[in-house]
């Protein structure tokens, strides 16, 4: 009798698997802001596939660079657990006034103890579907944020545990670039999680009224 062959059991995401599958997020979630919140000209952008949809990705080589020295960090950070939030501030460039803030809250699945009943394995279909809805999702802000008529820059600000390792001559302790209460309105976005992280996302804005 042959012996009977047993069906593959799909493997939970492993926390390098989740690290990069988050720090990717970050770089087209960073991209897409860019673009929608018009930071860079539009031109300086093309179309690319990922996660079922098109997004646009900068060709700016320079701002390529640098969010991908920035992601290297962020990826490491994310391996040891010792990075609890992201922030990217979008600031007027003559006045200095923080316009927009984007925050990506990073928190880490809480994973059941010995006795209980293992979680359930997350499809990676499930999460990226949870990942195009955020992207989406910014991509639509632009009906309801204020048009910013002025050029702008941005600062990716990282928080970071007291214990994590940062790399001093890239990394400078910084103001928090917060917009006043009364001046700021925010909007919660979607979130997503894989077996390991679970990522909030909102966004700040400067409101006159």
């Amino acid at each position: 009798m042959p012996p009977t062959k047993q069906a593959p059991t799909r493997q939970a995401i492993t926390l390098k698997g989740s690290t990069n599958l988050v720090t990717e997020f970050f770089k087209y979630a960073a991209n897409t802001i860019l673009f929608q919140r018009g930071v860079y000209p539009a031109d300086d952008f093309h179309m690319v596939k990922k996660y079922g949809q098109t997004v646009l990705v900068t060709q700016d080589l320079a701002l390529e660079n640098y969010l991908e020295k920035i992601l290297k960090q962020v990826n490491k950070w994310l391996l040891t657990g010792s990075v609890t939030q992201l922030v990217l501030a979008i600031i007027s460039k003559d006045s200095r006034v923080t316009m927009e803030r984007w925050v990506f809250d990073v928190n880490l699945v809480k994973q059941p103890t010995e006795s209980a009943e293992p979680a359930p394995i997350k499809p990676e279909t499930e999460i990226q579907a949870e990942i195009r809805n955020i992207l989406k999702q910014i991509v639509s802000t632009v009906t309801f944020l204020p048009v910013i008529d002025e050029p702008t820059v941005f600062n990716i600000l990282a928080y970071t545990s007291e214990s994590a390792d940062v790399p001093a001559d890239e990394w400078v302790d910084t103001d928090p670039l917060a917009i006043e209460a009364s001046k700021s309105q925010q909007v919660k976005l979607r979130s997503f999680s894989t077996d390991v992280h679970r990522i909030e996302a909102m966004v700040a804005y400067r409101y006159e009224g």
